[in-house]
């Protein structure tokens, strides 16, 4: 799907410059249509893919393999229609889902309230925590935590771990916590 809306937005900026030149090209022709033609070369185009034009009309091979690709085009103009309107899915960590409703939890909001209760994790110095959910429910927690030099990674870590179950639970996401020393710049708490 991303990959469909780069190739729309790189097409319609390609459509949008031909469009410009087309209407540079009309502009040039109201002011002396005859001139342009001829600086175009337009009838010696003519007489050049005119014949080539003649055999696409006529049944056989050729004229398959324009239907080929005239139906190929329609369809790709079908996927980049479908990647350009179709809107995105927000991913949503969710908590509880039933007849009345869901209540759900956004992935930016869920990593700072992890990043929030990391921080207060003692001998951490600083967290950087990214949600991912997964499609079916649930999903998972990256910590990358600072800590000073003297303190255990692995003592940090279960802190971690402990100071995020209140929201894991629930959730049903699982924390992947890793700790490094910390630059001298964040404070130890």
């Amino acid at each position: 799907m991303i990959v469909l809306r780069a190739l729309v937005r790189l097409i319609a900026f390609l459509l949008l410059v031909v469009l410009a030149l087309a209407g540079l090209a009309a502009a040039v022709t109201m002011i002396d249509p005859a001139g342009l033609a001829k600086i175009v070369g337009l009838p010696a185009l003519r007489d050049t893919v005119g014949g080539w034009l003649d055999t696409q009309a006529g049944p056989g091979g050729i004229a398959r393999l324009s239907a080929l690709g005239g139906l190929l085009a329609m369809l790709l103009g079908l996927a980049l229609l479908a990647g350009l309107l179709i809107p995105r899915r927000e991913r949503l960590v969710v908590l509880r889902s039933g007849s009345t409703g869901t209540v759900a939890a956004r992935r930016r909001a869920l990593a700072q309230v992890a990043g929030v209760l990391a921080e207060q994790a003692r001998g951490v110095t600083d967290a950087k925590v990214k949600a991912k959910p997964r499609r079916r429910g649930g999903g998972r927690l990256r910590v990358n935590a600072a800590r000073p030099k003297p303190a255990q990674a692995k003592e940090i870590e279960r802190a971690i771990t402990a100071q995020l179950e209140g929201l894991t639970g629930p959730f049903k996401l699982k924390a992947a916590v890793k700790t490094h020393t910390g630059d001298p710049g964040p404070r130890v708490r």
